[in-house]
């Protein structure tokens, strides 16, 4: 194993970065602000400190979006700066392993390889992981043997529901459902319900929350604007609400999940039903999911321990392990 490798996960919200030369895993808010559309300000966590609080000439973006590059130039910043930031400054030639989406074009994919080609960040070696295959063995599964495997990634922007079997994937589909619609329904049902507007990070932080609530009984405390009066003011949120409100955005993920598992051929059906499926993905911690999942499907639903890194744990797998090189590929022979 060459001792200079990274692994990258680049989410919606999160870029996950395995660095083989520390045996380190870095997590930071993949975001960037840029001030008088020119001057990088902050990236990373220090630019979501700044989210929804910023004056007008900080424009604050996430530069993926549903998955695929939106962004080129500001994620090619990002790569650079956080690279040279595990580097300690000194960037030395390495390997590097990108997890993508399955369920995207060519050209999207091919968008991936080159946003680390031309980040400027001494590439040796591009390799291309489909994010479930990784995602698997994060989850400590053996994707390379015959068995059947369903994983559930439930991410910021989207949901991504894997079969694999073989090292390989059998189907594989990715919906714009994730944390980010939870977060704008729950905006949504608030302002609906109490008049009040509150910000994508209260939203979250009612959803992050949302279980510890149901446990104690009380509901959230939320400040926001109120639409009337136009003047900040503090609410309690009830927790039925909130789950209420979520109740759609969980039925589509749902019959997702149900769509796939109609199209999995028989045998592996049969894996599938005597293991359960596998839950992971940053937004897939969200209280109720997992039951529903389990009620609706009939099946076991295994929970992931570290659900945000288990695509780059595989990452760091694949590195570590010449057994599993060969789920990598490289772009050029990216003809399916």
């Amino acid at each position: 194993m060459s001792t200079n490798a990274f692994g990258i996960d680049l989410g919606t919200s999160n870029i996950k970065i395995y660095s083989a030369a520390d045996d380190h895993i870095m997590i930071e808010k993949n975001m960037i602000a840029i001030q008088n559309k020119k001057n990088i300000f902050a990236y990373g966590d220090s630019a979501y400190e700044m989210y929804e609080k910023a004056p007008g000439n900080i424009q604050i973006s996430y530069p993926l979006c549903n998955g695929v590059i939106a962004d080129i130039r500001n994620m090619e910043t990002l790569i650079r700066f956080f690279i040279t930031d595990i580097s300690k400054g000194n960037v030395k030639p390495a390997d590097y392993y990108i997890a993508v989406p399955t369920d995207i074009t060519e050209v999207e994919k091919r968008a991936f390889y080159d946003l680390i080609k031309d980040a400027n960040v001494k590439a040796k070696k591009i390799m291309v992981v489909e994010k479930a295959v990784a995602d698997g063995l994060g989850l400590d599964i053996d994707v390379k043997n015959s068995q059947g495997v369903l994983v559930v990634n439930v991410g910021h922007d989207t949901t991504e529901v894997s079969i694999l079997s073989l090292g390989g994937i059998v189907l594989s589909r990715l919906i714009k459902t994730g944390g980010l619609k939870f977060d704008e329904a729950i905006r949504g049902a608030v302002r609906k319900e109490y008049g009040l507007l509150i910000g994508g990070k209260t939203a979250e932080g009612i959803k992050k929350s949302l279980a510890g609530l149901e446990e104690a009984g009380t509901g959230a405390q939320v400040f926001g604007r109120d639409i009337v009066t136009g003047l900040p003011v503090e609410r309690e949120i009830p927790s039925d609400l909130v789950v209420s409100c979520l109740e759609e955005h969980f039925n589509t993920i749902i019959d997702c999940v149900k769509l796939i598992l109609e199209r999995t051929p028989p045998e592996l059906g049969a894996d599938i039903y005597r293991h359960g499926f596998y839950l992971t993905g940053g937004a897939s911690q969200i209280s109720h999911l997992a039951d529903k999942l389990k009620n609706s499907t009939g099946l076991k639903v295994n929970v992931a321990e570290r659900p945000i890194e288990s695509v780059v744990l595989g990452l760091a797998k694949i590195l570590k392990d010449d057994n599993y090189k060969s789920v990598a590929y490289a772009i050029e022979g990216m003809g399916k």
